[in-house]
């Protein structure tokens, strides 16, 4: 292909992940092809189950004339290339070239905001948001959205994290997790294929994993219908957001080598901090962390409080958070937390990540 193929990018960046993105914002899943065999495809677009593959260049500018350049000028290595489509990726797409491009059974990304595509098979022409060029993330788990993906990998290790994967699962936008995978394997926390590599990136999960407690006169009782609906403790729906029973408590549950008794304090993530105000009023306060009963505090990511696990073999009522996330919790106590850690493998449902 022509020397000014995507490889070179775009101001550095990866115009394929610009295109991935585009595709995913219309969800709309766009994917490297499965074999090198047949057409010299860079992407195959996939919408409900109907595989397109296309080709791609990228230019800085785009007119009429270097559209039909393009169109006419790059030959196809082979003859199934020649009924591949091809987008366009460009800084600026002129309205004459935009028509052009259609019209020849092709399409463009326009990185102000547009993404159009003409096949037998497809047609799109949509608004997308438009890409800004922004410097390199300096610190991977800045923020909140850094966070989520970290944790979200650290549950499923065994997995390769795919960019629009995690953002739908995360609510998130692909550039803002395209950003945040790129960091962590800057930094050697993830490999190539975005799977986690190592202890380390646990560890700096837990140093961030931070959340102000608040100290409860009593628990909440579950049996409780009025306190149930008022504190939304969940109970009838794991699979949604809820109180989660984490710290000694639940590591206790999942069989860490810690003694817990009848009595001692519960520790809860709640989804909010509406929840932790009407709990304080409902349950009081204690005078001190040695006075409580129970403890509540905001979950640093929403999956702590969703998809809760109920474990016959807890003596507790209450559902239980992930156990990476009551390790995380187990990793502030720098002494006997950590030797905790040390010593606990969760059984073969879940993965010892620390």
């Amino acid at each position: 292909m022509n020397g000014q193929r995507i490889q070179h990018g775009h101001a550095g960046a990866g115009i394929e992940a610009f295109v991935v993105d585009a595709f995913a914002q219309l969800d709309i899943a766009a994917r490297p092809p499965v074999t090198a065999s047949g057409a010299s495809a860079d992407l195959v677009v996939d919408p409900d189950g109907v595989a397109v593959p296309i080709r791609l260049e990228f230019r800085t500018l785009v007119t009429d004339d270097v559209a039909e350049r393009l169109v006419t000028d790059i030959a196809p290595a082979t003859a199934a290339d020649a009924s591949t489509p091809l987008l366009v990726v460009a800084d600026r797409v002129t309205d004459a070239a935009r028509t052009m491009l259609i019209g020849q059974h092709g399409g463009y990304l326009d990185l102000r905001g547009r993404l159009a595509l003409r096949t037998d098979r497809l047609v799109i022409d949509a608004d997308v948001p438009p890409v800004k060029e922004r410097a390199a993330r300096s610190e991977a788990l800045a923020g909140k959205a850094g966070l989520e993906v970290a944790t979200a990998i650290l549950l499923h290790p065994e997995r390769a994290g795919t960019v629009r994967g995690l953002a739908r699962e995360l609510g998130r936008s692909p550039s803002t997790v395209s950003e945040i995978l790129a960091a962590l394997r800057r930094d050697g926390l993830l490999d190539e294929s975005n799977a986690l590599v190592g202890t380390d990136l646990f560890w700096q999960v837990a140093g961030r994993w931070t959340s102000p407690r608040v100290h409860l006169a009593q628990p909440p009782i579950p049996g409780d219908a009025g306190l149930h609906r008022t504190l939304r403790l969940g109970l009838d729906a794991l699979d949604g957001p809820g109180w989660a029973l984490t710290d000694s408590a639940a590591a206790a549950a999942y069989g860490a080598p810690l003694a817990f008794r009848t009595g001692h304090t519960l520790d809860f993530f709640v989804p909010d901090q509406s929840i932790v105000r009407r709990a304080a009023t409902l349950l009081g306060t204690a005078e001190s962390a040695r006075l409580a009963r129970a403890t509540v505090r905001v979950a640093p990511v929403p999956a702590v409080v969703q998809s809760r696990i109920e474990l016959d073999a807890s003596p507790l009522e209450w559902p239980l958070t992930h156990p990476v996330f009551v390790a995380l919790d187990l990793a502030q106590d720098l002494g006997r937390g950590r030797e905790i850690l040390d010593a606990w493998t969760p059984d073969s449902r879940w993965t010892r990540v620390w």
